[in-house]
């Protein structure tokens, strides 16, 4: 299913992908051990640092959209604590400075929007942001026809756990089957991941928001929890 050109869900339905067959690396440009349980992976760079986990990688993805389009105003994510910290002050050259539980914002840098800053930007939200402030800065969906690519399914906490729907396909019926996207910690690849409880629509999932969890490859989410940027 097709969403509007400049969409979230088109992006991510777009979004390029490594040779089939590619293993998950991770920062250190190591292999996983299970490489089994994956279908694609993103061809999206995982930076060096043990930084880009479960959270991050939605945000990552989230953040690239929006630089993409330029909707500059809206990259803007929480830390944990709840502090909120925009790309726009960031490449004015605003910085965070992190005590304990406490931030302090002081101009320190020069202006520099270029994207290699941009990345500079989205490693310290990665630093201080996770599930417990992706799914605060986000909305609950709760009924299933209104899922659709670029929805989450989270579990905040430390640790949490969220995956994305990178796709969504349906018949003639209006039934619907999702390809479900993740990145995980260590800080590795993203990846879209296979169905092993379903070969015969693998990489596909059924998805039933109503019920009470539900079981990817690699996580149980044991309380349903959809949810979408604003």
């Amino acid at each position: 299913m097709e969403e509007k050109s400049d969409s979230f869900a088109y992006f991510l339905e777009q979004f390029p992908l490594k040779p089939y067959g590619s293993p998950i690396l991770k920062y250190d440009g190591s292999r996983i051990k299970t490489q089994h349980l994956h279908e694609a992976v993103f061809d999206l760079d995982t930076g060096n640092r043990e930084l880009q986990q479960c959270a991050d990688a939605v945000i990552r993805l989230r953040a690239e959209y929006l630089f993409k389009s330029k909707k500059f105003n809206e990259i803007q994510f929480h830390f944990t604590n709840g502090d909120l910290v925009s790309w726009n002050d960031y490449k004015k050259g605003i910085r965070a400075f992190v005590n304990g539980n406490s931030v302090d914002f002081k101009k320190t840098a020069e202006f520099d929007d270029s994207y290699t800053n941009f990345r500079n930007y989205l490693d310290l939200i990665f630093n201080y942001a996770g599930t417990i402030s992706l799914n605060e800065e986000t909305l609950p969906v709760t009924k299933n026809n209104d899922l659709i690519a670029g929805n989450i399914l989270i579990t905040p906490g430390s640790p949490g756990h969220v995956v994305f729907i990178s796709g969504v396909c349906q018949n003639n019926e209006g039934e619907k089957l999702y390809l479900l996207g993740e990145g995980f910690t260590p800080a590795q690849s993203v990846h879209i991941l296979s169905n092993p409880f379903n070969k015969n629509i693998s990489p596909w999932y059924q998805i039933d928001i109503d019920k009470p969890a539900i079981t990817t490859a690699r996580y149980i989410f044991k309380t349903v929890n959809f949810r979408k940027f604003k």
